[in-house]
C-alpha cells in the first residue's frame, strides 16, 4: 500500500487541505483493516470489486448513511486513480461503480430578518471578544467565505484603501472580494482594539483569540451558535449556513449566478447551483404575487 506517496500526491499536487488528506487516509486504512479481518488480504492495491462491494454492504449494515459510504468509496476511487497514474495498476476496480442514492440535501439559510436581528438588534460586549465576534459574523455574511478561509485571513490580506480582502481558497486559489462600507467600519473598530493587545503584536493573522493566538475553526462555530440561537430556531446554525445565506440573499436580489460563483470561489457553476433552490422559491412567490393571473388565484 503506497499510503505515503498517496498522501504526498494529495497534499502537494492536488493541494488538498490537511483535514481532507487525513480523511482519505482514514478511509483507506479502514478498508485495509476490513480486508485483513474478513478476507486475510494484506495488500489492497490489487483488489477485486467484489471485495469492495462486501465492504459497502458491511458499512450499510452498521447503519451509516449512503452519503458517508459514498465519501469513503470516493477515497478508495481516488487512491486507485493515483495507482493508475503512477502505473502501479492498469485497471481501477471502481471504474464502473455507481454511487449509492442519497436524499437531496437542502440547507435552510437564515432569513433577512434573522440577519437583521443578529447584526443590529442583539447586543455585543464592548470588549475585544464582542468586537471580534461581530466582525466574524459580518465578514462571513458579507463575503460568503468559508470558515477555513476566515481562520487563515492575514493582516496583509486586508486592503482598507481598496476596500477588498484577498482570500486563499481551496487548492491555493486566490480571489479578491470587495468589502462593504459597514464591514470596513467594523474592521477598523476591531483593529483598534487588536492593536492594544500586547499578545497580538507578533501575529500575522487578522482574527485572534483573547490570548493572541490565531482563531480556530471550532471557535468560529461556537461564535455563530452563541448569537444565532438568540434569534433563530433553525436546527443547524453554522458558518456554512452563513455562506449559504450570503449566496441565497444575493441571488434573491437578482445577482448573476456567475458573479456569485466567483465570489464563492467555486470552480464550476454546478457547485453554485445548489444555492439556487431557495432563490427559485422566492421567485415563485414574486411571480405569483406580481403576475396578473397569479393575483387572480
Amino acid at each position: 500500500m503506497l499510503l505515503d506517496q498517496f498522501t504526498d500526491y494529495l497534499a502537494l499536487e492536488k493541494k488538498y487541505s490537511g483535514h481532507t488528506v487525513r480523511a482519505y487516509c482514514k478511509d483507506l486504512l479502514e478498508f485495509k483493516n476490513f480486508c485483513q479481518s474478513q478476507f486475510v488480504i494484506g495488500n489492497i492495491d490489487t483488489i477485486a470489486y467484489t471485495i469492495i462491494r462486501s465492504w459497502i454492504v458491511a458499512l450499510s449494515d452498521t447503519g451509516i448513511s449512503n452519503r458517508t459510504i459514498n465519501r469513503k468509496i470516493a477515497s478508495l476511487k481516488a487512491y486507485y486513480k493515483f495507482l493508475q497514474k503512477i502505473e502501479s495498476i492498469t485497471t481501477n476496480p471502481l471504474s464502473k461503480h455507481r454511487a449509492l442514492k442519497t436524499p437531496k440535501k437542502l440547507e435552510t439559510p437564515f432569513s433577512e430578518m434573522e440577519m437583521e436581528h443578529v447584526l443590529n438588534t442583539i447586543s455585543y460586549s464592548d470588549d475585544f471578544e464582542g468586537t471580534r465576534d461581530m466582525l466574524v459574523i459580518h465578514i462571513l455574511y458579507a463575503t460568503g467565505i468559508r470558515r477555513a478561509e476566515l481562520v487563515n485571513l492575514k493582516l496583509k490580506d486586508v486592503d482598507l484603501e481598496e476596500k477588498t480582502i484577498k482570500v486563499l481558497g481551496k487548492r491555493n486559489k486566490e480571489r479578491i472580494i470587495p468589502l462593504m462600507r459597514e464591514t470596513i467600519t467594523l474592521l477598523k473598530d476591531y483593529l483598534l482594539v487588536r492593536n492594544t493587545m500586547t499578545l497580538a503584536e507578533n501575529s500575522e493573522f487578522l482574527l485572534l483569540t483573547d490570548k493572541g493566538n490565531k482563531i480556530y475553526e471550532t471557535l468560529v462555530y461556537r461564535i455563530i451558535n452563541k448569537y444565532f440561537r438568540k434569534v433563530s430556531v433553525k436546527v443547524k446554525k453554522s458558518p456554512h449556513i452563513l455562506r449559504h445565506t450570503f449566496a441565497t440573499h444575493l441571488l434573491n436580489k437578482g445577482a448573476d449566478l456567475n458573479s456569485v460563483k466567483e465570489l464563492l470561489g467555486h470552480s464550476s457553476l454546478a457547485s453554485t447551483q445548489v444555492y439556487t433552490h431557495n432563490s427559485i422559491a422566492e421567485l415563485k412567490k414574486i411571480h405569483a404575487s406580481s403576475h396578473p393571473r397569479g393575483k387572480n388565484k
